[in-house]
């Protein structure tokens, strides 16, 4: 019954993980522009994505034009394209490898070692997914944080951090969490198959013993 509830809460952390993934790869909020100093135009919002950026005026109009080239991205951006494709890729693979392993999925001559591998490799697939949305999260965030601070950059070209970052580091936790729950059934039901496999010894109790002597005095006295 706890191994049927710990697979269905890994299940549904890793579905919102991977949910989170595919969000934040299409959202166009990884840089918004700051407003600071002289940049007090309030009105009009820049967002920077990695597949368009978008102009947003007093929040009724907004416009949205899709990159020319990838060369005219930053190196950060053109890295966590690809990152955040393969992060979408193995997110979307391990929920895939996670429902096949589950504990009230039936196959053909299926065999609980065997599904025990496949929630192992399912829970190794989600945290790898979490670790590789990390990277491009993470790099994208402290290239901000070092333009913002850099002096010798212009004022209206520092961005703060964009929602898109928040939801992307929501979405590697509960990634990582996920495979760390299925990790931890597959570990906890190793424990219990090694623990069934250690026969008991047993030993003759009492009653046996005497038994055992009444049946040799028996054919002792028939010998006499």
């Amino acid at each position: 019954m706890v191994g049927g509830v710990l697979q269905i809460a890994g299940l549904l952390v890793g579905g919102l993980g991977m949910i989170g993934t595919f969000s934040v790869t299409g959202m166009p909020q990884w840089r918004v522009s700051a407003f600071i100093e002289n940049n007090i135009i309030v009105f009009e919002t820049i967002w920077e994505g990695l597949w368009m950026h978008c102009i947003r005026q007093a929040n009724i109009r907004m416009q949205c034009k899709v990159y020319d080239s990838v060369l005219a991205l930053s190196p950060d951006l053109q890295a966590s394209r690809g990152l955040m494709c393969a992060g979408s890729v193995l997110s979307f693979l391990s929920f895939v490898v996670a429902i096949i392993g589950m504990k009230c999925t039936r196959c053909v001559q299926s065999s609980w070692q065997a599904k025990g591998y496949i929630i192992l490799t399912a829970g190794l697939l989600f945290i790898l997914s979490g670790a590789v949305e990390l990277i491009p999260v993470c790099w994208v965030a402290n290239t901000i944080i070092s333009d913002f601070y850099n002096p010798m950059i212009n004022v209206a070209q520092k961005r703060e951090l964009g929602e898109a970052l928040y939801l992307g580091w929501a979405a590697a936790f509960c990634l990582i969490a996920a495979g760390a729950i299925f990790c931890g059934f597959y570990h906890c039901c190793e424990k219990t198959r090694s623990y069934g496999y250690s026969a008991p010894t047993h030993y003759p109790t009492h009653s046996q013993h005497l038994h055992s002597k009444s049946e040799s005095s028996y054919s002792k006295s028939q010998y006499v």
